[in-house]
């Protein structure tokens, strides 16, 4: 997926959960933030920024897409992401095991909530919940970054529906290159960890890809080893 035309600036500080100041060029601007997570590792003041532009009736003029780490890895911080990567991944038929599925509807309701994708075909129905991950440690993707209790609802949702009879699956997509492999971030959430093992040993696949980043584009790369 290619970025929009970006503005590469500095990183200033966090203003609020959606909002940060980076500097363009000579001036200071708000930009919005499309990730909720505490992103310690990324949002660091100095580090390099990219920005796109957005028209329309808006509080701030651009979104953050991109931060640059000292090694030069490139990391997408925009958590809307993941999901556009694996719509995108599945249409194409990259994703082997999803190719038994010929049709996908998105945020569709299950339990009390909703999650991520419902997908349909030869191999039945399967429900899909896709999660952004962006802290790597020691090569390790991490996921959470702080406690979630949406994502331990929608892997409970998960639970469930297996036990129906569906398929289910959560998809850890980490938006950058260096991952070697994931784990749960057990320090972050402990409960989270729990529960995603749990579903694990109760039947929903837990999958884990990374992605190639550049100034031009975003794409999932190859898949990497679960740690449970």
């Amino acid at each position: 997926m290619r970025w929009p035309p970006l503005t590469r600036g500095v990183f200033l500080r966090r203003l609020n959960r959606f909002a940060v100041e980076v500097r363009l060029r000579q001036r200071r601007v708000q930009a919005h933030l499309p990730n909720s997570g505490r992103l310690c590792e990324l949002l660091v003041p100095g580090y390099p920024i990219w920005v796109a532009r957005r028209d329309g009736r808006r509080r701030t003029r651009y979104d953050v897409q991109l931060v640059g780490l000292p090694d030069g890895t490139l990391v997408s911080a925009d958590a809307r992401m993941p999901n556009a990567l694996f719509r995108e991944a599945w249409e194409k038929g990259d994703l082997p095991p999803f190719r038994p599925y010929t049709a996908l509807e998105a945020e569709t309701p299950l339990g009390e909530g909703r999650v991520d994708f419902r997908l349909i075909g030869s191999a039945g129905v399967a429900y899909v919940e896709v999660k952004s991950v962006t802290l790597v440690e020691d090569g390790v993707g991490l996921f959470p970054d702080a406690p979630t209790e949406r994502g331990r609802r929608h892997v409970r949702a998960l639970i469930a529906a297996r036990a129906d009879g569906a398929q289910a699956f959560v998809l850890f997509i980490v938006q950058r290159p260096d991952a070697q492999a994931f784990r749960p971030h057990d320090a972050a959430d402990p409960d989270f960890g729990r529960i995603l093992r749990a579903a694990a040993a109760q039947g929903v696949q837990v999958l884990a890809y990374r992605c190639q980043v550049s100034l031009e584009e975003i794409r999932l790369a190859d898949p990497i080893p679960v740690i449970l």
